[in-house]
């Protein structure tokens, strides 16, 4: 497994590279002290797994795992902090290690790491045939990705919205997002998935998709303007 450290202090991130020396299943292809420039190298370069530290300038490791969207690596978080333990694992984050990290807590966040990406292998990857299948009533329906104009999660279900009305599922938006293809899809809201070649404009923070207006929150707005390449 290839990975990155992602750090603001140089002794922590020395520590974890010695630590990755002693692990045959991991390799470290890079070390970043602030997250934007992580964002930068992770934007080009396949990587398995991410040490990610939490309380940084500029972005915190918080803002990075969102910004990444569900294709990213597997992040492993190493703070010294507690405290952000359950809003970390509510990003469904591989592990979350408090400093110092020793040998063993290390390998053993290697290991369960080693058993995630084994288990992505497995999953079902989005359809390359332009559709997904979805439960609409009492019927299973066939629902063409370029019908879809966004999806909002609402509750314990989640609205798929097309030109004509909208299919609601039950689902998460997470689960939703996994099955549609990221080249066409982004996440720009806890809340909100969005059609890219959809969007009409943005206005005021806000993006515009068959006048009904979607919110842009802040963790996601650096990687959606990558992903429009605005002049």
């Amino acid at each position: 497994m290839n990975a990155i450290i992602v750090d603001d202090n140089e002794l922590a991130r020395l520590t974890l590279s010695q630590l990755a020396r002693q692990s045959p299943d991991v390799e470290i292809n890079g070390e970043f002290e602030n997250a934007p420039a992580a964002f930068n190298f992770l934007s080009h370069h396949k990587t398995d797994i991410v040490f990610l530290d939490i309380e940084m300038p500029e972005m915190s490791g918080l803002e990075l795992t969102r910004s990444l969207g569900a294709d990213r690596p597997l992040i492993i978080f190493t703070s010294s902090a507690k405290k952000y333990a359950t809003e970390a694992f509510d990003l469904n984050v591989a592990d979350y290690i408090v400093k110092p990290v020793t040998l063993p807590r290390f390998l053993q966040a290697i290991n369960k790491a080693n058993e995630l990406l084994k288990s992505r292998e497995e999953e079902v990857k989005p359809s390359a045939d332009g559709f997904i299948f979805i439960r609409d009533s009492n019927i299973i329906r066939r629902l063409k990705f370029e019908e879809i104009l966004y999806a909002e999660a609402m509750g314990d279900y989640v609205k798929l919205y097309t030109p004509q009305k909208y299919y609601a599922i039950h689902s998460t938006l997470k689960a939703v997002q996994e099955k549609l293809p990221p080249a066409r899809f982004l996440r720009v809201h806890r809340s909100f998935i969005v059609a890219i070649d959809k969007i009409d404009f943005i206005q005021e923070g806000a993006l515009i998709i068959n006048g009904k207006p979607i919110p842009v929150a802040d963790a996601y707005r650096a990687i959606l303007n990558k992903r429009l390449n605005v002049l």
